[in-house]
């Protein structure tokens, strides 16, 4: 290391070695650990560096006159202005340039600092060792180097000296264009349309411009020696704390209103132009003089921060991970959203609406009874496998979409809502202040619910498909289903010779596609306003009539999301069978409902002439089905919600050990709501009897 710095030392006193990379690359490669080395080694060669600039003064002038001279004799706006930021070509134009640049990297231009980073931090991992490396670290090597005498050798010329307004300058003009920057993106006619409070010529996004023009020409007067002082930065940090409360406002009329891509891009490009802005104004901000070491000292741990920012951000430039992180949290929050807002009608609060929720989902058992021999009719067909999967699709999709308009409940849609439910539950901004006892009753309830749900599709789905299996019988003289397509049924749902368990996750996965496809279109028809572009369909109208056209408008922004997620459904689970024959893999779907109709189908098929352990073991592997069906759809679901919230929930053992001491204590609570007292009762039929 010592070597390195008498080598900077010496080359000082060629005419361009100033301006060459070698040696601060050089110099990274000392202070790197070895790849198989742990990122902490790099604290102790900071500190071996601070070291010997400390007992070596004039390596210390020379380095820093060295470092300062390669910032001057390169652009540094685009460092501050793009890196870390993202561009405002779009999400998918921008999603299409990182997967290209990771295949075909772009060319470098030595004349940009930001390209320069490429030569000097090339490893996608140089972000890690520099933060391992503490503050404290780093402001000492940063102390020596700032206090370095800038006394060199004489025999090394100096004429060219660093101008030192250079980096304040490019600073300076990155503040200015990102000011223009967020002016532009403040006033996109989609923003303003979520948030019309905000009027054109008052918007904070323009205000914060004229006021930042205002700042920097009063700074530009006093680099050139006006005596007049310098104000400091504050009114335009009021302009841009407004611009963030703005961005807040937005974000939460999303939640109402929906959200599309574009919007969320937007939105997450103000919030890093916003924060960029803000630390390059305390980096030049000059402040009041009685506070001068206070806010040297700021700039110092603020100039660090944004230093090891702009690394890590040019590191991690090209990764498709942090770009989705980035903009589809708060899409997957307001999908997530309308599916809580759908959960609460999937929770029976009282004894009136768990026979109300037995009843929907005795209606939708009924409809699956028909459903299954439909299916099993369209199979007879023998049709090509691609319009035998059409034919499935829509046997599935219309079916679930009748259910739906029914308002009937098919107890495996519910976890995907209910999962969303409890994680807004769950929502803590610091994880703690958490009411157990409300989350308790809240997962009663949900477990409660669902099992009248299961049992109101069992109860009627299973005798539905054994009677029209044994009329058929009565009506045509022979079975609906022969002997060895009875056996077939049976072994399909067999969980220990069959893969009917692995078959039930593939459908528990579908159950949660179709909770994400439903919040999805549920956003989409609030985003777009869907009731008013109904009722300026023409054509629309002058078929059905306004009043009908207008009723079919709201009809649909409220049950879009329902109507798509059941379509949606019923297409996978009608192609994923045939997508599994067509590439050989031995994938397909088991439902629980269906699963129980196959079960009594079969039964019929066979004359009962089935064992009770054959019985026995075809009931234990429709439960068995039913139990990964919802386990996989409710544990998928609740991990997207959770994430869309950016919630860490650490309670998990406490809730448990809440829900046991729940059982024992009322294990009825589970599987039957309690008596509403008196007052609860009053509370609910007052107004009518009123």
């Amino acid at each position: 290391m010592l070597q390195l710095l008498e080598k900077i030392s010496a080359a000082l006193a060629t005419t361009s070695a100033g301006s060459e990379l070698d040696h601060a690359i050089a110099l990274v490669k000392v202070l790197r650990p070895q790849k198989r080395e742990a990122p902490e080694l790099a604290i102790t060669n900071v500190r071996t560096l601070t070291h010997l600039l400390q007992q070596h003064p004039h390596h210390a002038a020379a380095l820093r006159h060295y470092l300062l001279h390669l910032l001057s004799v390169r652009r540094q706006t685009g460092l501050y202005t793009d890196i870390g930021i993202l561009s405002n070509d779009g999400f998918f134009s921008e999603l299409h340039r990182r997967l290209a640049y990771r295949v075909l990297p772009p060319a470098l231009d030595d004349r940009y600092l930001s390209d320069c980073l490429e030569k000097l931090f090339p490893f996608n991992t140089d972000y890690l060792w520099m933060h391992a490396v503490s503050v404290d670290d780093w402001v000492a090597l940063f102390e020596v180097l700032q206090n370095a005498d800038d006394e060199l050798p004489s025999k090394i010329d100096t004429s060219d000296k660093f101008d030192e307004q250079k980096t304040l300058t490019e600073i300076l003009l990155a503040i200015q264009v990102l000011s223009y920057r967020i002016s532009a993106i403040g006033i996109e006619p989609e923003l303003i349309r979520i948030y019309s409070d905000v009027k054109a010529f008052e918007s904070p996004f323009l205000m914060q411009n004229v006021e930042l023009h205002r700042y920097l020409d009063g700074y530009m007067h006093h680099l050139n020696g006006d005596p007049t002082p310098l104000e400091d930065a504050s009114h335009v940090l009021v302009m841009l704390d407004q611009c963030q409360e703005v961005v807040t406002r937005i974000r939460k009329s999303t939640l109402r209103l929906g959200t599309s891509i574009a919007v969320t891009y937007r939105l997450v490009r103000l919030d890093q132009h916003l924060d960029r802005l803000r630390k390059l104004l305390s980096l030049v901000d000059v402040g009041k003089p009685e506070n001068a070491a206070a806010l040297a000292t700021q700039k110092r741990a603020i100039g660090l921060e944004l230093g090891l920012e702009l690394i890590e951000a040019h590191n991690r430039k090209y990764t498709v991970r942090d770009l989705f992180a980035a903009n589809i949290n708060l899409l997957a929050r307001n999908i997530t959203e309308n599916a809580s807002r759908t959960g609460e009608h999937y929770i029976a609060e009282d004894r009136r609406e768990y026979a109300a929720m037995y009843k929907s989902a005795a209606g939708a058992g009924f409809i699956i009874g028909f459903m299954s021999m439909i299916k099993i009719l369209f199979s007879y067909l023998r049709a090509a496998p691609l319009v035998e999967a059409f034919l499935f699709s829509m046997n599935y999709s219309l079916g679930f979409m009748l259910i739906h308009v029914l308002h009937f409940t098919v107890a495996t849609k519910q976890p995907a809502m209910t999962a969303s439910r409890i994680a807004a539950g769950l929502h803590s901004s610091d994880g703690r202040n958490l009411d157990l006892d409300s989350l308790t009753e809240l997962i009663v309830k949900v477990i409660r619910t669902q099992f009248v749900a299961v049992l109101g599709n069992l109860t009627i789905a299973f005798p539905a498909a054994y009677l029209l299996a044994s009329g058929y019988f009565l009506l045509a003289g022979h079975h609906f289903v022969a002997p060895d397509k009875a056996q077939h049924l049976l072994h399909d749902i067999d969980p220990f010779s069959s893969l009917a368990l692995f078959h039930a996750a593939i459908a528990g996965v579908c159950l949660f596609l179709a909770g994400l496809i439903s919040g999805y279109y549920d956003n989409k028809a609030l985003y777009t306003r869907m009731s008013q572009r109904v009722v300026r369909a023409h054509w629309l109208s002058r078929l059905l009539g306004k009043a009908r056209t207008a009723r079919l408008g709201d009809y649909l922004e409220i049950s879009l999301g329902g109507l798509m997620g059941n379509f949606y459904f019923g297409i996978l689970l009608g192609t994923i069978g045939t997508v599994g024959f067509l590439l050989g893999l031995p994938i397909d779907i088991r439902h629980i409902t269906f699963a129980a109709t196959n079960f009594a189908i079969a039964l019929v098929g066979l004359d009962h002439a089935v064992s009770w352990g054959v019985i026995a073991l075809s009931t234990f592997g429709v439960l068995a089905i039913g139990t990964v069906n919802l386990w996989v759809s409710f544990s998928l679901a609740l991990f997207v919600a959770l994430r869309s919230r950016q919630v860490k929930f650490r309670h998990g053992w406490p809730l448990l050990k809440s829900l046991c001491a729940r059982f024992l204590r009322k294990p009825a609570d589970f599987f039957i709501p309690p008596r509403a007292t008196a007052a609860t009762a009053a509370a609910q039929d007052g107004p009518e009897s009123a």
